[in-house]
């Protein structure tokens, strides 16, 4: 965390307990009211929750709801367990597994009959395949009945993508996961840049330089994580594809990866040769190289500006800067790709729906979405128009919020695929992507043989 977060952290509170905090919360004590409470306290700054104090937690009151979460999400969850029993009186187990087991576990949880969890930490592209296999309960109702929920602060280009479904919700947004483009202000100065790229084709311009410039190896222009995996890989192009104006899928769900979808593959092909190998880097080796100083640019989320401002990880600290994704053809606006991201869902074989359905909008309130995102290390980024926009994100982390609101606010972010084939999209997508970069197929062929293969997939009636 840096020395301008740990100034922003706001004082506790004389006279009002956490537990009291809490419990307003989950009683559906709305923004205004906890602010006013906080007021009539003597609160010096705004902490909605006081998430920031630690408190004895009340003895349990026999209730109790378990919740299936992923490994980058550990500690909001397990903040939230002992958040949620201060709050209700109930106990929440957590159990963590990988992002990319979560979905399998919670489809056999629910086919089986098994009925482990009551609550998922679903990846907001499997929502149609959930919704249509019975995993996921419709909240349709509950979020409409629920006053405190305030459906219409979700930022607009999220909300749909992440929770609809035939017309119907299946949960709410908890982590609004999109990239944007950090730098490292000396590298790119050493080479005589004045500033990161604006367009595509002036990314791979300052890349190529940068890594002509240290012909030891030592600096890359850019590090690319393209190993081939649907959310690495696919978010690479995601970029790029948002970049220069195209989408996976038109109005009709029908395949759309047209002539930018071709551009998009081009240029990532393009600047392969100026950074590691790609088919070998994932997202832990591309942090690594940024966090370093060894990669002058790199495409991620919004919670690495947390991250290179740790001493304890980064010697970037104070070097880097941060700007919105480049564009591309005759695309001038930048768009944001909804990379990763995720929602919480109550299961379908919950034996506690009601107390399911309690947690998740705790866990998904403007308070606690503005608490997770100024907390170092949560693994969570904006899902609200507040919360995007609040004093304390922006105090907390004001070059990212900058980025995270110029590309989110608007509704023009692309989705991924949210049908219930879209595990099977991504992975043919993938695969010749993959085929790409081996050098075995052009940027015109692998799109075209991945457009081919989506139409056979959805026509598929399996």
């Amino acid at each position: 965390m840096s020395d301008d977060a740990r100034a922003d952290r706001p004082r506790v509170v004389p006279g009002l307990t956490r537990r009291q905090m809490l419990r307003g919360l989950i009683g559906g004590l709305g923004l205004p009211a906890v602010s006013a409470l906080l007021a009539a306290c003597g609160a010096e700054s705004a902490d909605e929750l006081g998430l920031d104090r630690l408190g004895s937690e009340p003895t349990g009151n026999g209730k109790s709801v378990s919740f299936l979460s992923i490994q980058p999400h550990a500690r909001a969850a397990r903040q939230l367990a002992r958040d949620f029993q201060v709050a209700t009186g109930a106990t929440v187990g957590v159990t963590i597994v990988p992002y990319d087991q979560i979905r399998a576990k919670a489809i056999v949880d629910v086919q089986s009959g098994a009925a482990d969890y009551d609550v998922f930490d679903y990846w907001y592209t499997t929502v149609g395949e959930l919704a249509h296999h019975g995993v996921l309960e419709d909240l349709t109702k509950f979020i409409e009945q629920s006053r405190d929920i305030f459906p219409n602060d979700f930022i607009a280009s999220i909300y749909d993508p992440y929770t609809l479904v035939d017309g119907r919700r299946w949960g709410l947004p908890f982590d609004g996961d999109s990239h944007v483009l950090f730098y490292n202000e000396e590298l790119l100065a050493a080479s005589g840049f004045g500033g990161p790229p604006t367009t595509w084709d002036r990314y791979l311009q300052m890349a190529s330089k940068i890594t002509r410039d240290h012909p030891d190896g030592s600096v890359y222009g850019a590090v690319l994580p393209a190993q081939a995996a649907p959310i690495i890989i696919g978010s690479s192009f995601a970029n790029r594809l948002a970049g220069f104006g195209g989408r996976f899928l038109d109005d009709n769900g029908r395949p759309a990866l047209d002539r930018r979808a071709v551009a998009a593959a081009a240029s990532l092909l393009a600047v392969a040769p100026f950074t590691p190998v790609p088919a070998k880097i994932a997202f832990d080796a591309a942090l690594a190289m940024f966090l370093s100083g060894r990669a002058a640019m790199l495409e991620f989320w919004t919670d690495l500006g947390v991250y290179a401002e740790d001493p304890k990880m980064s010697k970037v600290r104070g070097k880097w800067g941060v700007t919105s994704l480049p564009v591309g053809g005759s695309n001038a606006k930048p768009v944001a790709a909804l990379n990763a991201g995720f929602a919480l869902g109550v299961s379908r074989a919950s034996r506690n729906k009601e107390l399911a359905k309690r947690f998740v909008k705790f866990a998904t309130s403007k308070q606690v979405n503005l608490e997770l995102i100024t907390t170092g290390g949560s693994g969570v980024d904006p899902t609200r128009r507040s919360t995007l926009t609040a004093p304390r994100y922006t105090s907390f982390a004001p070059k990212v919020q900058r980025a995270a609101r110029a590309a989110l606010s608007g509704n023009g972010a692309i989705s991924w695929p949210t049908n219930d084939k879209s595990p099977a999209l991504m992975e043919k997508l993938s695969d010749q992507l993959s085929l790409m970069l081996q050098g075995r197929k052009t940027p015109e062929t692998a799109v075209a043989d991945a457009q081919a293969a989506w139409e056979q997939v959805l026509a598929d009636p399996s």
